[in-house]
């Protein structure tokens, strides 16, 4: 009996034994794992923090008529109706250039309309929050923008590289714009280039 109590015994202990050693090596692993995508998220932060941003746009409003290189320009290509190209000009689909701008010779196109948003940085359209947007007025609210963005590890907004770049991004529908997940918090105003959500619409609106 003592013997068998003994081998009893022995048996015990080599399980619990092995169920320690088990668990340490576990637990190694998940910290060595939590290191590395500690690690991980930090470099990914400063990459993107070190990223260069460019708020000059790329093409002037007029190009020269001795230029033969067409220079392809961005819009916001989208739009069923208007566009907004990297300048900040809204035009019609149809009076875009060959370029792929907004044909500025037409004398009723414009840049930077801000008059579909509101002072806290909320627009009706997303066309228009983008020409706003592009406004070199902009440039500090922007800068901070960018700045939390980065400090966040916002990708979809600290990865960009101009301003046109930035407003498209900050520009498109956020959660920001949402109250209780399934409704807007403005209809009227849901597309915001600043940094504060739209105002919410009192039921009495």
């Amino acid at each position: 009996m003592p013997m068998l109590n003994y081998r009893s015994f022995r048996r015990r202990w080599i399980l619990l034994f092995i169920l320690v050693v088990g668990c340490i090596v576990l637990l190694s692993k998940n910290l060595s794992k939590d290191s590395s995508l500690i690690e991980d998220d930090y470099e990914t932060k400063h990459a993107i923090r070190r990223q260069p941003f460019q708020w000059k746009p790329n093409l002037p409003d007029v190009v020269s008529n001795n230029s033969t290189k067409i220079v392809p320009c961005r819009n916001s290509v989208q739009g069923k109706l208007i566009i907004v190209d990297e300048r900040g000009y809204i035009c019609n689909r149809t009076e875009l250039d060959n370029r792929g701008c907004c044909d500025v010779t037409l004398q009723h196109i414009s840049k930077h309309r801000c008059d579909k948003c509101s002072s806290n940085g909320c627009c009706e359209q997303f066309e228009f929050c983008v020409s706003c947007c592009l406004n070199p007025e902009k440039k500090s609210l922007l800068t901070r923008v960018l700045e939390e963005a980065r400090q966040l590890g916002d990708r979809s907004l600290a990865s960009v590289g101009d301003q046109f770049e930035l407003c498209l991004a900050k520009c498109r529908t956020s959660s920001q714009s949402v109250q209780h997940e399934n409704s807007y918090r403005n209809p009227k105003a849901k597309y915001c280039y600043g940094g504060n959500p739209p105002e919410l619409l009192s039921l009495t609106s």
